[in-house]
């Protein structure tokens, strides 16, 4: 179905803050970079200002700063040489080096600030940034997460140009603790105070904001109720969807082969763990000891989490979690790592959505499930105190389970079992959800038609 975008036919100079940008892979660089494409049919002209970490677009005005402070610039750095050499000796040289020598910096910064370390990118956007508007050639200024320094050069700009500020927040800056804390507790880290202090600014100075989920727009508006009132921010939800990512496979026709291949694509961490899963299958080994033989759980795109590398040594699994870590750039085939990516996930078997178990999942969801609709394969979502994603799920018909509900999970794993055996996974119903519909929600809340 074609979604129809609003054409942009005055203020369309937009300036674009986005620390991560043409990052191969990276999800924050993905939301905005897939927005792209949609923005320049819509008639926007965009100038944006960038870290170094990602490949110059040159469609564009695109200017690309190194941080300001040294973690960020030994972050930034990192990306920056593993662009230009790869990861090999001069990688591993060069980047060991400039750390030792920033070490006693980033442990001042630290000490003093203690925010996280992107935050100094905010100083040459900002600074160039209003060399730019006073010049005349920009006319809307659009702030991008996930790094908050982004946000903050957006409200500096605003505070200081007094042009209109769109801004997108795409992981929640205020990150609640249990069910019973709405946001409002003083917390004791002080980059999370400044993030509580950001939200705030957003929702006063912004003319629009948005958030990915219903549950993050809800949170937001108790901790700030003005946003949404006359002269402050009007808020709303955006799904921000994803472009197929690659050349995908005719759909249907899925070959069972001798393994029944789960795959995860993502990060880990504790909270996100495939150790839940590998207790899943010890309980279905000691029910069926055949599947141990053919049951097979592949990592891609990061290393393993602590909690799953215990797991995998306590009941012997070395050979059933399979860790693959990032998949790069193809230099025979020239295929990019979102290409490769897209290539494994159309392979699978079933594709493990892991959402994790910490109370900011009410708020959040994983933007690999955007890519995991395209690739037409049954998902096994693992999630936690989000409906939105539940039903999602649900209506897209999905294997489903509870974090945390050992029982929940194991029983979930034996039906994707007994379904395999039978050669009839679920058929999972064919709705993607796209960046076009994004764009023209977008456009449509900031009224830019002329």
């Amino acid at each position: 179905m074609s979604i129809q975008i609003p054409t942009v036919k005055k203020n369309n100079r937009w300036l674009l803050l986005s620390h991560a940008f043409n990052m191969d892979g990276r999800a924050a660089s993905l939301t905005i970079t897939d927005k792209i494409p949609y923005f320049l049919d819509a008639g926007i002209k965009p100038t944006v200002f960038s870290a170094i970490t990602g490949l110059k677009d040159h469609r564009f005005p695109h200017k690309q700063f190194l941080a300001w402070g040294p973690a960020a610039f030994r972050f930034d750095f990192r990306h920056w040489i593993a662009n230009q050499y790869g990861r090999g000796f001069i990688y591993k040289l060069l980047t060991r080096t400039v750390s030792i020598v920033l070490a006693p910096l980033i442990g001042l910064e630290k000490l003093f600030l203690g925010y996280s370390s992107q935050w100094s990118w905010a100083i040459p956007a900002f600074v160039r940034g209003y060399f730019l508007i006073r010049t005349g050639k920009i006319d809307v200024i659009y702030s991008i997460g996930s790094a908050w320094s982004a946000h903050l050069a957006g409200v500096w700009l605003k505070k200081a140009t007094g042009l209109p500020l769109i801004s997108e927040v795409h992981d929640p800056l205020v990150i609640r603790q249990n069910p019973n804390d709405q946001g409002f507790e003083k917390p004791k880290n002080r980059d999370a105070r400044f993030r509580h202090y950001l939200e705030a600014q957003l929702c006063k100075y912004s003319d629009y904001v948005w958030w990915f989920t219903d549950g993050a727009l809800h949170y937001a508006k108790v901790r700030n109720p003005n946003l949404n009132t006359p002269g402050n921010a009007h808020g709303f939800v955006v799904m921000p969807g994803a472009n197929p990512p690659g050349e995908l496979l005719p759909r249907g026709g899925h070959r069972y082969g001798q393994y029944l291949n789960l795959c995860h694509f993502g990060s880990l961490a504790n909270d996100r763990s495939l150790s839940t899963v590998l207790k899943a299958a010890h309980t279905l080994f000691q029910k069926y000891p055949e599947a141990r033989n053919h049951l097979r759980i592949h990592e891609y795109g990061a290393a393993l989490d602590s909690l799953s590398i215990d797991a995998t040594k306590h009941y012997g699994y070395a050979d059933v979690l399979l860790a693959h870590g990032r998949l790069e750039k193809d230099a025979a085939t020239g295929k990019s790592g979102r290409e490769r990516v897209a290539e494994k996930m159309q392979e699978a078997d079933v594709l493990i959505l892991l959402h994790g178990d910490d109370e900011w999942c009410a708020e959040y969801i994983p933007s690999k499930f955007y890519d995991y609709l395209w690739a037409g394969r049954p998902i096994w979502g693992i999630t936690h105190r989000n409906p939105q994603l539940d039903q999602m799920l649900l209506d897209r018909k999905s294997y489903l389970s509870a974090a945390g509900g050992e029982e929940d999970i194991a029983l979930a794993l034996e039906r994707i079992w007994l379904d395999w055996q039978k050669k009839q996974l679920i058929e999972p119903l064919w709705n993607p959800v796209g960046v076009d519909q994004a764009v023209a929600a977008i456009l449509a809340h900031v009224q830019t038609e002329g």
